[in-house]
């Protein structure tokens, strides 16, 4: 249904620029939406260097009894 519409519009355009002005409106978007914005963390979600290295750990140990157990 859009491409019959775009193609409709295409037809009125008068030149190449006109309707590259058209199907830039028609793909903007609305004029009262905001872009994405990127949240503020809540304090206390991060973790340490130490936190992510055990975790990092803990996840090679599993990996590692988890790879075993296919193979034995």
């Amino acid at each position: 249904m859009l491409s019959a519409a775009e193609a409709t519009l295409e037809q009125g355009a008068e030149d190449e620029a006109d309707w590259r002005r058209i199907k830039a409106k028609l793909y903007a978007p609305p004029k009262g939406q905001r872009g994405p914005q990127r949240r503020a963390r809540p304090p206390g979600m991060g973790m340490d260097m130490g936190q992510a290295q055990s975790l990092a750990a803990q996840l090679a140990a599993e990996d590692a009894r988890m790879t075993g157990s296919r193979t034995g």
